[in-house]
């Protein structure tokens, strides 16, 4: 009997859809994978550009993808993305959080435009987003949410300094664990990813704001396990979250840092 994919007619909003720079970023990947697995995505970014970079691999594979451009800093936006995705699938059964401002600022240095800048993007347009998307996905029996906040939430970052888009990452947590709980008899599952030491495109950008080179930096020595982790990693861990695998999961905060949070020193 063949294997039916994970995720077979279920609809997927993936935000930060396009990587920011030359590699792959957590939301390209998140988005492959799941068309990958049989979900129709829709991509989600401020820049058609890299939205139509992730269309272009999602489609040579034979994949299902819509492109929606956004800039989820606009209230008005998030619902716009929903409606979206109801009018060309016909509903949401997925939603994952994924877009991202980096600030690499102490709180004396960050100005209150950057700091609103920081959280309308990473919080307001995930309660926003939710906010739109969870009557959606109670009409067609449940859905699942995952947030993909940071270990920023969760430790200190050595002294470097990133207050804002710590405290935008550490709501995303309390998000979940209200929406989980509020919503779990309707069918819907809200869960968070913690990302640790990625290699990413917007971790190199992050890096060189603050100055740092990052072809000359190594951060596996930060890891329990002594390596680096990659998109791949937490777009794996997302479809854990969001398919058949984690349906008795919700209100989960799944750190994928390779043991970082576990470590004293």
């Amino acid at each position: 009997m063949e294997q039916r994919s994970k995720l077979d007619g279920r609809v997927a909003i993936v935000t930060g859809a396009g990587s920011s720079g030359p590699g792959l970023g957590t939301g390209k990947a998140i988005s492959v994978l799941f068309a990958r697995e049989g979900a129709k995505v829709v991509l989600v970014d401020k820049f058609e550009d890299r939205a139509d970079e992730t269309l272009r691999l999602i489609e040579d594979e034979g994949g299902s993808a819509t492109v929606v451009i956004a800039d989820l800093a606009e209230v008005a936006s998030c619902q716009h993305v929903v409606d979206q995705a109801v009018d060309r699938y016909g509903g949401v059964d997925i939603l994952v959080n994924n877009a991202a401002i980096a600030s690499s600022t102490s709180i004396v240095d960050t100005t209150p435009e950057l700091y609103h800048q920081v959280i309308a993007v990473n919080l307001t347009a995930p309660f926003m987003l939710s906010k739109a998307a969870i009557p959606v996905m109670i009409e067609r029996g449940g859905g699942a949410i995952v947030n993909i906040t940071s270990i920023a939430a969760l430790r200190g970052q050595g002294g470097a300094g990133s207050t804002a888009y710590a405290a935008s990452k550490a709501g995303l947590i309390g998000l979940m664990v209200d929406l989980a709980d509020a919503y779990g008899k309707k069918g819907i599952r809200v869960n968070c990813i913690a990302p640790g030491i990625i290699n990413t495109p917007m971790r190199a950008a992050a890096m060189r704001q603050a100055g740092v080179d990052p072809a000359q930096i190594d951060l596996s020595f930060r890891t329990s396990l002594g390596i680096e982790g990659d998109a791949w990693d937490v777009a794996r861990a997302a479809l854990f979250l969001a398919g058949p695998d984690g349906r008795y999961l919700t209100g989960v905060l799944l750190p994928v840092d390779g043991g970082t949070t576990a470590r004293s020193h």
